[in-house]
């Protein structure tokens, strides 16, 4: 007898996210239809929510039509329980609510650190928050060399700072200088071009931006931009569709970007732009290309089936519940002879039983991987003790 599926209950109006990252079982606490005393109990933090979805929970019941509702979801953020508190590290929690608790708890280091340092927190509250953050929070977001080159506000931010050190700034804007970037409206900024130029040097000879490549890649190849939504397929050649000549004049063009213009095209570049970009040898640049917030999965599959690709991008991948969720990306990583050892041990005992015995047979699969999984194999089919019977 088949079932209907369970309804997801609409966001409280204006809320940008929807319930349906919740457990099944505690949407009823965050629907605006639900009883006002069952939405109270989740704005207390008293049910029984794992703490990703419990920070989900708060953040939506902020916009819930009762006032009183409204008020105390927002008191629990603001006081929010120890137990609860591991959920701002991770990656999978949406990023409006991860940039609303870091707005609401930048006062408290301990749980700011977490939400500057998780990937997922939206450049655009990190450079809210680096306006007026302890020196010790604006010393961990000022090493975050991808956040910096990739989101210009936060240097704007951390050099209005009156918390920030004069060394901390120098730091982070001599190596803007030198990845390209140009923020002059920043006077330490450009203090650093004095330092890294000199007084009397002439600017670099500025290369190609990323709105002149996108709007080129865009231009050569018509047939890709028309097809609809990048699916990113597995196998697929994003620039199959480019002329060779052009192909080659877009990879010259493409090496004579400032590190800097790279990170941008590569987090807000088309899956085109990504194909080129994800085999460049500046690791932050690969890495802003896994990071981007357009990338597909068809795109992930490929990199994980890659063993040339960058060992920080493969384990970005590994590392990410999102990512590993899809069992294609999964088993392709098991193939990567660049996967350790550990992590691929913690995949296999996901496997389905038929695709443990492939890869226990399977000649592509690292040697050591192989063997963990022909014992594994071996013991699922060790005949039962009959217990003397």
């Amino acid at each position: 007898m088949s079932t209907a599926p369970q309804q997801i209950p609409p966001a409280p109006e204006g809320c940008p996210i929807t319930a349906e990252f919740l457990p099944p079982n505690m949407r009823k606490h965050v629907d605006p239809a639900a009883p006002v005393p069952l939405r109270m109990m989740a704005a207390k933090a008293i049910v029984p929510l794992a703490p990703a979805d419990m920070l989900g929970a708060l953040f939506m019941l902020t916009f819930d039509s009762d006032a009183g509702v409204r008020e105390t979801a927002a008191k629990s953020a603001a006081a929010l329980p120890d137990r609860f508190s591991a959920g701002l590290r991770d990656e999978g929690v949406a990023a409006p609510v991860l940039g609303w608790f870091l707005t609401l708890l930048s006062a408290k280091d301990a749980l700011a650190e977490m939400l500057v340092l998780n990937p997922s927190t939206p450049d655009e509250a990190v450079a809210q928050v680096a306006r007026g953050c302890s020196a010790k929070i604006a010393e961990i977001i000022g090493q975050n060399q991808l956040r910096v080159l990739r989101h210009e506000d936060i240097i704007r931010g951390l050099c209005t700072n009156p918390n920030a050190s004069p060394a901390l700034l120098d730091n982070v804007c001599d190596f803007a200088v030198r990845s390209g970037m140009a923020v002059a409206d920043v006077p330490q900024m450009q203090a650093a071009r004095v330092r890294i130029l000199g007084p009397s040097a002439a600017p670099p000879e500025p290369g190609p931006t990323a709105e002149e490549i996108l709007k080129e890649l865009e231009d050569a190849a018509p047939k890709v931009a028309a097809t609809g939504p990048e699916e990113g397929k597995e196998g697929e050649d994003p620039t199959a569709a480019i002329p060779e000549a052009k192909k080659l004049s877009l990879t010259q063009r493409i090496m004579k970007m400032s590190i800097a213009q790279k990170i941008k095209l590569a987090t807000l570049g088309n899956k085109e732009a990504r194909s080129f970009l994800i085999r460049d040898t500046n690791k932050l640049v690969c890495t802003a290309v896994i990071r981007s917030p357009r990338i597909t999965d068809g795109e992930v599959l490929n990199c994980a089936t890659n063993k040339a690709v960058n060992e920080e991008v493969l384990r970005i991948i590994y590392n990410s519940r999102e990512f590993t969720k899809n069992y294609k990306i999964k088993m392709a990583l098991l193939k990567n002879p660049k996967l350790p050892l550990a992590v691929g041990m913690k995949f296999l005992s996901t496997l389905r039983e038929n695709d443990l015995k492939d890869l226990s047979r399977d000649k592509n699969v690292p040697s050591g991987l192989q063997g963990v999984a022909k014992k594994m194999v071996e013991k699922k089919n060790e005949p039962k003790k009959d217990d003397g019977k």
